[in-house]
């Protein structure tokens, strides 16, 4: 049986105006990443591979949860949405949002435009994005035992594209509820990928840390 476990980094830089700014985490990220780095070790100490993308972010969380020494893939890096808001606004004459309302109505707009090639001059189209993910979902498939990848929302977001058929919208609406350190559970099995478990956040079920529930 192949198990494939996604998990999002911490909370990084969420005042940032740049890729290279945010790209580093929070005190709370560390914190966050600590916390599911125990409860892994007390509930399924176990993987046959931790695999990060190399994104310094995505790095700090498998530090802080207790892997220190991990295989990195590029294919695991983010979108790089701070390019892709500038050319919204550049080609298209759409600002980023303040709020996090207006965010929740713009992100999709910016994923759709991406994803119907209406951004030109990004680093990365909509579907090399996407065949990167898809084809590291494969490798990982075809490895069997059980696989921790540490990545982001929007590597996530295209892995659910991908498990359940989702069209472009729905795929950025999922986006927008992966908080910070959840938990995505996959599996491979009857050839096919499914999906077991969305967007958990056990090592933050108690009370007192509920003000460690963040999306951005």
């Amino acid at each position: 049986m192949t198990e494939i476990i996604l998990v999002r980094h911490g909370q990084a830089n969420s005042g940032a105006t740049d890729e290279a700014s945010y790209d580093r985490l929070s005190d709370l990220g560390h914190r966050q990443a600590a916390w599911l780095g125990t409860w892994l070790t007390d509930t399924e100490p176990h993987f046959d591979r931790v695999i990060t993308g190399t994104l310094t972010r995505q790095r700090q969380t498998a530090s802080a949860m207790g892997y220190p020494s991990t295989q990195q893939d590029v294919r695991l890096n983010e979108l790089t949405y701070f390019n892709l808001a500038h050319a919204m606004q550049a080609q298209h004459g759409i600002p980023a949002p303040d709020t996090a309302q207006e965010f929740a109505r713009y992100l999709p707009d910016v994923i759709t435009h991406w994803a119907e090639d209406r951004l030109v001059d990004v680093p990365e189209t909509f579907g090399s994005f996407r065949a990167r993910i898809v084809a590291l979902m494969g490798e990982a498939c075809d490895a069997h035992g059980r696989t921790l990848m540490v990545t982001s929302g929007g590597v996530i977001g295209m892995v659910m594209q991908h498990v359940l058929g989702l069209e472009t919208r729905a795929m950025a609406n999922m986006m927008l509820r992966i908080q910070n350190s959840s938990v995505h559970r996959l599996r491979y099995v009857h050839g096919a990928l499914m999906l077991d478990t969305f967007n958990a956040t056990p090592h933050l079920d108690a009370a007192d840390r509920a003000h460690a529930r963040t999306f951005i």
